[in-house]
């Protein structure tokens, strides 16, 4: 019977290999055939542990990928790809690389992210062709002193690594495009940092800084920057000067002002400054011409310059969670604004010249003080207008009416005029200290449900304060204790319904002669003594019928399955037991945000 033979098995010139996904546990032995051909081998997503001997005989290998297995070990034979000029072994167990890396003098791209790495050989910088190296999640704890030998690399990334400080000799990689040292300990940045002409994105972020070099205002390729969930108190002056700049991100520092020379950033189009003490935003940010987004969320502002108007394509605007009470006019100016969120202010109002902004499609302005909204707001073409934060429409049904202060015709509905809840009454507590972790979700975001359990062993003060908060926890029984507890509810529930007539009393003797006296000298009639029964000694009604049912069940055959007694006794408390008073009505909280805010 003849079998077909896949073409790349019979030809012996096979330049290209690619075996991903295949759940290959051994590198396949049929490779090995075309050694002196094969250029590119793709093994990456596999579930290789090793790599043999053999597989470093493919020495004319260009292209490598190894990325996603189970690699403990990368074997100095390594050295033997002289011609390898991209190697991809992220995310694998490999816990050093060796030494003899050096002698793969072609290597242009390496990829080493993901391995428990702590530092890097002492020859890995005469590899003098990389260009492109990560070294993302590696425990690295320091770079190399003569990192500066690298001298072309073009993108650099040591995301999410142990560094601390950076060597002097960074300076040197003059070609250096991109630089990643996000996720660090990084307190100080080196001066040298600003010697990188052709420097397009820095990212700092999630680090310790406390301070940025003036030095960084020299870059003036720097197209992106990052320095968001840092320490920063102030930005230099200095940072002016980068204006190629389209991205800065300052979200999570601890800013209270921006510079003035804001204003010189004429490319700029994404400003986040979020979550820091802004009390105030400088007139110059309205020379930033090409600003399209612009999120001030969390912060201390009490108003917004009037120059924001020149703002002509900003398309998103976000102040939420700041203390403004009014907005400018001007902001009728923003023509191209489409999304602005006002959502956890004081505003009482909106000025009409809101509805200049023709392009306006969602306006959030829940948690606020508005009694009403001004009737020119009826041109605008909204899809959402929020006004509390559990509206179940984005739109609403309005009416006009004619102010009782103004007399102006002005728009109204049934979640007008704003109450909103008792906290935003209040002003918002100041930021934390510098070592405060911003990390952390905010305590206006979340709500929580405390448990306050008493001591252990005292359960009268347990019984106590759960009565008292209306809320028990207890530890979820075991299946087999479950359905245990259900036979015996349905039980004693059937031994009640099945609960016989009570017998008559039976005639007692006839009384004594002494026994007449004593009742003729007290008033009473012998027949007429209380009744001995359980219920008439004041048992409660419930628990007489508990008792029946219990006599009830212990005619049950012996076949069936027999329950414990302290089963029995946990249900019958349970039963007993009043429900917990909860709310008649759920609460529910809903959280809205836009994009990027």
């Amino acid at each position: 019977m003849l079998k077909c033979i896949p073409l790349w098995r019979c030809n012996r010139h096979v330049e290209s290999v690619d075996k991903r996904h295949c759940s290959l546990q051994a590198v396949p032995e049929e490779i090995y055939r075309y050694s002196r051909s094969l250029e590119e081998l793709l093994l990456d997503a596999n579930q290789l542990r090793e790599l043999p001997k053999p597989f470093f005989r493919l020495l004319n290998l260009r292209k490598l990928g190894l990325s996603d297995n189970e690699i403990q070990r990368l074997p100095p034979e390594v050295a033997n790809f002289m011609q390898l000029v991209e190697l991809d072994v992220s995310r694998n167990d490999i816990p050093e690389i060796p030494e003899s890396i050096k002698f793969c003098k072609a290597l242009e791209i390496a990829d080493f992210s993901g391995n428990p790495l702590s530092r890097l050989p002492e020859g890995f910088t005469q590899l003098r062709s990389l260009a492109h190296l990560a070294l993302n999640d590696v425990s690295l704890q320091a770079l190399p002193g003569d990192v500066g030998n690298l001298a072309n690399l073009v993108t650099l990334e040591l995301r999410e690594n142990l560094l601390k400080s950076l060597p002097a000799s960074l300076s040197f990689l003059v070609k250096l495009e991109q630089l990643d040292l996000g996720g660090n300990d990084l307190e100080v940045l080196p001066d040298t940092l600003g010697a990188l002409p052709n420097l397009r994105e820095l990212w700092l972020d999630r680090n310790q800084l406390s301070a940025l070099p003036p030095e960084l205002g020299n870059l003036r390729r720097l197209v992106c920057l990052d320095v968001s969930e840092n320490r920063l108190e102030e930005l230099p002056t200095e940072l002016g000067g980068l204006v190629l700049l389209t991205d800065l991100l300052l979200s999570q520092n601890l800013l209270q002002r921006l510079p003035d020379g804001i204003g010189q950033l004429k490319q700029l189009s994404i400003l986040k400054v979020d979550q820091n003490r802004l009390c105030e935003v400088p007139e110059a940010i309205g020379d930033c011409e090409n600003l399209s987004e612009l999120i001030l969320t969390e912060n201390l502002l009490t108003a917004l310059p009037r120059s924001l108007g020149k703002l002509t394509k900003l398309t998103n605007l976000n102040v939420d969670r700041n203390r403004l009470e009014g907005l400018p006019p001007e902001i009728g100016g923003c023509v191209a604004l489409s999304v602005l969120s006002l959502r956890d202010n004081r505003l009482a109002a909106l000025p009409p010249e809101l509805a200049q902004t023709a392009e306006l499609h969602v306006l959030d302005v829940a948690g606020n003080r508005l009694r009403s909204l001004p009737f020119a707001l009826t041109h605008l073409n909204l899809k959402a207008l929020w006004l509390a934060e559990n509206q179940a429409q984005p739109m609403l049904r309005f009416q006009t009416e004619d102010d009782a202060q103004t007399g102006e015709k002005v728009l109204t509905c049934y979640l007008l005029p704003q109450r909103p809840p008792p906290g935003l009454l209040e002003d918002p507590a100041p930021r934390g200290s510098p070592s405060e972790s911003w990390s952390d979700t905010p305590l206006s975001r979340v709500s929580v449900i405390q448990f306050l359990e008493a001591p252990a062993g005292d359960e009268d003060a347990e019984e106590a304060a759960a009565e008292k908060r209306g809320l028990q926890r207890r530890a979820t029984p075991h299946p087999s204790e479950l359905k245990v507890m259900k036979r015996g509810v349905e039980r004693r529930s059937e031994a009640a319904s099945c609960r016989p007539e009570p017998r008559p009393p039976s005639p007692s003797p006839p009384p004594s002669v002494e026994e007449k006296r004593l009742s003729a000298e007290s008033g009473l009639s012998v027949d007429a003594q209380p009744s001995a029964s359980p219920a008439s000694q004041g048992e409660p009604e419930g628990l007489v019928a508990e008792e029946e049912g219990l006599s009830q069940q212990e005619s049950v055959p012996a076949a069936q399955e027999e329950v414990t007694e302290e089963a029995y006794e946990e249900v019958r408390l349970a039963w007993r037991l009043p429900a917990p008073p909860f709310p008649s009505r759920r609460a529910v909280r809903t959280t809205r945000g836009h994009g990027g805010l």
